[in-house]
This record gives structure tokens, sequence and C-alpha cells, in this order.
């Protein structure tokens, strides 16, 4: 069950920071996007716009759409683009970190995205892994029909996504059967050094301690508005109740 106050159901293009407050963020606000459709052959009519750098070192990277922001999280750019209309014809959305080693990961794994049983739930120990081991949400893959109700969740001013593997559980019913761990593929955290070190250091502090900062108060913040949503709901679900017991009486 997903309270409507908790849909944050617009995004936008504004860059915003790491560390800080989420509402210091934006020192502007542009009302105007610009953007150009560009072939290969037409690099040198808008060298004055917009430097292009060639991504073209992989092979991959010829079919791939590349989009290139400095300085922002995974949940920032899913937010503004990855809108469950745009992904629509994808079966499932792969939502990974930069830092995954994927040496190990056979090709199978796709399949078992598809068949897993490893479900939480059905634990024959409730105190030996996978209930009572903490999964990090760096590689989570969501359907299509979940990652229409996971996008309304990320909040737009969030942009670590912390706490918000705590309210997938809300996205599918009954949570303990559609929500499973793949354990028997398995990838490497690298610990590549990435968000750590795109904070300001401030104050004597480094810059991963202002990053570290922001991650925590996201975390309250989330957890407020989920908790602020859910009372509105529920209240605004005994008004309706109300109205409609005085109208049956009348």
């Amino acid at each position: 069950m997903l309270p409507p106050g908790i849909v944050a159901a617009e995004s936008d293009f504004y860059l915003r920071r790491l560390w800080g407050l989420p509402h210091e963020d934006l020192t502007s606000q542009p009302r105007y996007l610009v953007t150009f459709t560009v072939g290969i052959n037409q690099k040198e009519n808008i060298d004055a716009c917009v430097k292009k750098f060639s991504g073209n070192e992989f092979e991959w990277s010829k079919t791939a759409i590349h989009i290139s922001v400095r300085k922002q999280t995974k949940w920032w750019y899913a937010k503004r683009f990855l809108h469950p209309d745009i992904v629509a014809r994808y079966d499932y959305i792969f939502i990974w970190d930069e830092d995954l080693g994927v040496h190990k990961a056979g090709e199978e794994a796709l399949n078992l995205f598809r068949i897993t049983e490893e479900r939480p739930g059905w634990c024959s120990d409730p105190h030996l892994p996978p209930c009572a081991a903490f999964v990090e949400i760096m590689a989570p893959v969501f359907s299509r029909d979940a990652w229409r109700c996971v996008w309304h969740v990320i909040q737009n001013d969030l942009v670590h996504g912390w706490g918000l593997d705590f309210a997938l559980r809300r996205c599918v019913e009954p949570a303990h059967e559609k929500i499973g761990v793949v354990d028997a593929q398995w990838v490497v955290h690298q610990s590549f050094p990435s968000l750590g070190n795109q904070g300001e250091a401030t104050d004597g502090k480094a810059p991963w301690q202002g990053v570290r900062e922001r991650c925590k108060k996201e975390w309250t913040m989330f957890q407020s508005r989920m908790a602020n949503a859910e009372k509105d709901y529920f209240k605004s679900l005994q008004v309706e109740g109300s109205s409609n017991s005085t109208a049956t009486t009348i």
C-alpha cells in the first residue's frame, strides 16, 4: 500500500549537491530547456554550444544512450530519465551501482530473476541469512509493474535514496512472495571511491563526511515523509467513511 502523500509525481533536470540540506541545493531554477539531436556528421555545427566527447571506446557504447552529468547519483538519474512510461517496453529494469564486480555472475543470472525463490519469508531459520543478513540495495532488479510504483516513491530531492529499500515492500503484494534475493548468483562490491569524493570540504570536514551526513539526513526526512503520508492517507479514509455513513443515514 502506497499512501498518496509520499508520491513524488514530478521531477526536473536541476543538478543537486550530495551534501548539505536538500532545500538549499538550488541557487537558480532555469525555466528553459534546450536539447539537440545530433548525428556524427553534425558535430561541428554545434561545437559553439556543446563539447561532444566521443564515447565509442567500447562496442556497446555505439548503441547506448549516453547522459553525462557531473556529481549525481543513480537515483537522481532514475527519477529523471527512467519514468515508467518511458521504460514500459522493458520487462525488467536494472538499477545497478558502478562499482559491482560481476565476473562471478553467469549468463543464467537473467533467467534466475524470473524464477527466484530465495524469499526471506520462507527461511528455514530466521536467525540465519538471508533472514538475519542485510542485503545492500546495490544491484536491484525491478519488474515493469513494480517499477511503476517504485519510481513514484523515489523523492525528487533526496538523491541518495537512503531508506528507499525499506519502502519497496509497499509496491508489491504479498511482499514476502514478490521480493526475492538471488543468492545463486552473486556480485562483488569493489568499493571504488566515488560518491564520497564528490562532496565538499567544509568546516574542517573531509568531503566524504558531508556526503555521509547528507545521506543520514535524507533517511530521516524520507521516514518522516512516509509517516506523514500514511497519517494523512488514513485520516482521509476516515473522513470519506464518515461522509458515506452520513449519506447512507440520510
